[in-house]
């Protein structure tokens, strides 16, 4: 294994993922049909795995302690893994976007830590749309507000286009923006977004971002069910084998559990999937009947322990 993680290169995996997605990621139940837009989402967003620095010194960090970030992009349709880089846990979020290329007519939803407006303008000049989250610290002039609906979509509190106010961060994003602010009913909060996109509802605008929570619930599901907190290697290499791996596997998994008849989560999925690792059965049959109860084996003509019977 030691070996393998040192020779064998971690872009062998990437690779496969993606000749696998192109094969797995095309059909129909992985396709979410919540927004009625053409344009493909993405939900952009990094985990940090903290190290023992002892053991990968590669992975600096703090003074005593390693880490790495993984810095994700993820297809809405299925919430399918379409980018991951590894960093120090030192990089900054905006600083890792910038090595981003998007689909065109994409749209990118991201929090307020991919808030870099020399970022956001190459994106809109190359037409690609971006739902971010608003810093506090941001000052823009209100340019023209649109009127709110009266009789429904209540959680939309403001829609209105702005410019931004400072210097330096207008010479970075020197076209107008629009501004949409939601009211958060779980946490009891206001959520300011800024978009380039001016046609779509406000919303949509408002939706877009909290379907942003797919990618947090896509982390929690790589930690927890396929180990990403614990290493088998030291090397950089061996950390990306790894982490190539578990996405194989998760794309595996999502697609049984969308071929599946059984309404599974993904949870009771793995769970059960590791229980009858080693029973025979037809695999679609047991992912869409799991509580059928099967035969008996036909009944042979040897008795089990013969081998073990003392004649007279």
């Amino acid at each position: 294994m030691g070996y393998q993680n040192q020779h064998r290169e971690w872009r062998l995996f990437q690779d496969y993922y993606f000749r696998l997605l192109d094969q797995l990621g095309s059909i129909a139940q992985f396709k979410q049909v919540r927004f009625r837009i053409k344009a493909k989402i993405l939900l952009l967003d990094s985990t940090t795995i903290s190290f023992c620095l002892s053991l990968f010194d590669w992975a600096k960090f703090r003074k005593k302690k390693g880490a790495i970030k993984l810095y994700t992009l993820l297809d809405y349709d299925g919430c399918l893994l379409t980018y991951i880089d590894m960093t120090d846990g030192k990089v900054h979020d905006a600083t890792a976007a910038k090595e981003i290329v998007l689909p065109a007519e994409s749209v990118v939803v991201a929090d307020r830590a991919y808030v870099d407006f020399e970022t956001l303008y190459r994106w809109h000049r190359g037409k690609r749309y971006f739902v971010v989250r608003l810093k506090d610290s941001i000052k823009f002039n209100r340019l023209e507000e649109k009127e709110l609906p009266d009789n429904r979509h209540q959680h939309i509190l403001v829609d209105e286009y702005i410019e931004l106010l400072q210097e330096k961060t207008r010479a970075k994003y020197p076209k107008k923006l629009r501004r949409v602010v939601v009211w958060d009913e779980e946490n009891k909060q206001t959520i300011e977004l800024i978009t380039n996109q001016f046609t779509w509802t406000a919303n949509t605008i408002g939706d877009l971002y909290k379907a942003r929570w797919e990618i947090e619930i896509f982390f929690k599901d790589i930690k927890q069910f396929l180990k990403i907190k614990s290493f088998l290697g030291t090397s950089p290499n061996a950390v990306l084998i790894q982490i190539w791996t578990a996405m194989i596997t998760i794309l595996i998994l999502k697609y049984l559990k969308a071929c599946a008849t059984h309404g599974w989560c993904l949870s009771n999925l793995v769970a059960f999937l590791r229980i009858n690792l080693l029973v025979k059965h037809d695999l679609q049959n047991l992912l869409d009947n799991p509580f059928q109860k099967n035969s008996d084996p036909p009944k042979s003509k040897y008795k089990q322990g013969v081998l073990f019977e003392w004649g007279d």
